[in-house]
């Protein structure tokens, strides 16, 4: 397994040189948060991730969870090094200042994110899914239901989880079936199953508060008719100590390919007591706070994979002889050149390093999105910010895992033979990327969301918004010479992109299967664009600081290098999915359902 190492200098120059976080901080209000301020938390995080977490990672993925009866434990050190992850503050830097967090924006704590998830992806979710029950109880919970969950939830006492999922059914929750049945003092009780529940049952907090989603009696058919519970492990008194224990029970945790030290929970609710949250039928309302949030949180995952897959076949590139280059040696005093010589070798680093840093950059400015969503001064501004970050969550979702487990399997393909061995550790990074594409929404159900409900159905002004970013940059630099190479491609897909929508959008006027027939192609292509946009952005920004001067030009020279090479060997892709969304509908539906056989 290789050791991680946070890319600090790269993650400084996402947040400092690329996104200005000191004018972004200062537009918001916010003249206690400043880029000496993040970057202390950088350091800080850098060392948790690699002497805490990076040690677990193999050695959780070779234990795993057990289960008894119910119980859950954690594999050796997880717990430990939670305990020091809450003594360290890390849980509270986003909460509410009222009930003990740090009140810090989204984009402070992103990187520390990052950092703990490609470190151990496994670890990260017991925390990580209780940031989004925060965010959940905040918008929408009671005064008393803040004051009773979010001090402990924030401190890192109690987690959180997120309960959909049921057997009979996955993304397709409207027919889900757990009731809920009101009770006389206002409480209700739940009863149901759901499954694939991450952090559903562990030994690693006190409490867990579990976030559900359940049908009351007289609820509408539907998706209309899901509210929303808050239904602790143990109950909490008057007083806020823990009281006795629900009734919300592990029945078994999943037997899984990959984020095995992670639990997977069934997790069986047999008259539970629940609180409601939020109206009565407009649970998935609410729970698409919490569901924005995982996917944000889902998105850096696939950052995450490609990082590590970079980090682990960069070493072993370095380190491995192995032939000749075919231009002559490289290393004449050994018995073979490394393999960084060879072109496909850089052909996948470099793939690796394109996707890392490029998906490093979309999150992060995806994180600036939700901060001025947060605390934007105009209403305005806030919309504007919630436009954009509504059509860019689907899009960093399913891409940035896509291609992060492209980059992970890179990183297998790098080590030859060696990498499909377990003790190099690049196998668990393609197992641990492969559920990416799956939870929080698979690729499919992300494209459907971004060209079905964020584009057609506001008749391209969610898109249109984008676009408009990316034409103003075009348009800014479009007498830079020195940037030519990245403006002009850019500047035509960008324009492509609204051509291939309109006429998408006409075809789905005559059949509106045209849209599921088009809709992951017409996400990677976007993923490509709008990853396009942000590698011409860190270009312009490299380009700058070497024309004034700098003694890191080797950092800078590195920058453009990649950004030159994702435009000559990654965007290109859009040409294909451009000519598989013209491929149409009818080559999917010619063949008849009973001619599919063996």
């Amino acid at each position: 397994m290789p050791d991680y190492k946070a890319p600090v200098r790269d993650m400084r120059f996402v947040l400092h040189e690329l996104l200005k976080l000191d004018d972004h901080y200062a537009a918001l209000g916010l003249d206690e948060v400043n880029g000496e301020l993040i970057d202390a938390f950088l350091e800080e995080g850098a060392k948790f991730a690699a002497n805490e977490l990076s040690p677990l990672n193999r050695s959780g993925d070779e234990e795993g969870c057990h289960f008894d009866n119910g119980v859950v434990t954690t594999p050796k050190g997880f717990k430990e090094a939670y305990k020091k992850y809450v003594e360290g503050g890390w849980p509270a830097m986003g909460g509410d200042v009222e009930y003990g967090g740090q009140g810090l924006p989204t984009s402070a704590g992103i990187a520390i994110s990052e950092m703990t998830g490609t470190a151990n992806w496994s670890w990260s979710m017991y925390p990580g899914l209780s940031h989004g029950a925060v965010a959940t109880i905040e918008e929408h919970g009671t005064p008393e239901q803040k004051s009773t969950y979010l001090p402990k939830l924030i401190s890192g006492e109690w987690t959180g989880t997120m309960c959909l999922t049921e057997p009979h059914c996955g993304s397709d929750l409207g027919t889900l079936k757990t009731k809920a049945e009101p009770q006389a003092d206002g409480s209700y009780k739940l009863t149901g199953t759901k499954i694939f529940i991450s952090a559903g049952e562990h030994d690693m907090a006190d409490n867990i508060v579990h976030i559900v989603l359940a049908r009351l009696p007289d609820a509408p058919a539907g998706t209309k008719g899901i509210s929303l519970f808050i239904v602790p492990k143990f109950l909490v008194n008057g007083d806020g100590s823990q009281g006795e224990r629900n009734g919300v029970v592990c029945g078994s945790i999943e037997h899984k390919m990959g984020i095995k030290a992670s639990a997977t929970c069934v997790m069986n609710f047999d008259g539970a007591t629940g609180y409601l949250i939020g109206p009565e039928n407009k649970g998935l309302n609410c729970m698409f706070t919490f569901m924005n949030f995982a996917r944000l949180g889902t998105a850096i995952q696939g950052v995450a994979h490609a990082e590590l897959g970079f980090q682990g076949g960069l070493t072993y590139a370095r380190e491995r002889l192995a032939m000749r280059a075919l231009s002559g040696p490289k290393n004449p005093d050994g018995p073979a050149d490394p393999i960084i010589v060879h072109p496909d070798v850089r052909r996948m680093l470099m793939t690796m390093k394109a996707f890392a840093e490029g998906g490093r950059a979309l999150v992060y400015y995806t994180a600036v999105l939700g901060d001025i969503v947060n605390l934007g001064k105009t209403e305005e501004d806030r919309k504007q910010a919630d436009d954009l970050m509504a059509l860019l969550t689907p899009i960093a979702k399913a891409f940035l895992t896509e291609v992060g487990l492209e980059a992970a399997n890179h990183g297998v393909q790098i080590y030859g033979g060696h990498g499909f061995i377990r003790e190099w550790g690049m196998e668990q990074n393609v197992r641990d990327a492969r559920i990416s594409t799956l939870y929080e929404g698979t690729t499919g159900i992300q494209a459907l969301d971004l060209l079905g409900r964020k584009v057609l159905q506001t008749q391209g002004a969610a898109l249109r918004n984008w676009t408009k970013v990316i034409h103003k940059f075009c348009e800014a630099q479009a007498d830079n010479a020195e940037l030519k190479e990245f403006v002009e491609p850019l500047a035509r897909l960008n324009k492509e992109w609204g051509d291939m929508t309109m006429a998408l959008g006409a075809q789905a006027m005559q059949n509106i299967e045209n849209v599921g027939a088009a809709s992951v192609d017409y996400l990677m292509y976007a993923g490509y664009v709008t990853l396009g946009y942000l590698w011409a952005a860190m270009a312009q920004t490299a380009q700058e600081k070497l024309a004034a001067g700098t003694a890191e030009e080797d950092f800078y020279k590195a920058k453009l290098a990649t950004a030159r090479f994702y435009f000559k060997r990654i965007l290109p892709r859009t040409a294909g999915h451009k000519g598989a969304i013209e491929g149409g509908l009818d080559c999917l539906m010619e063949l008849d359902e009973a001619h599919f056989a063996f």
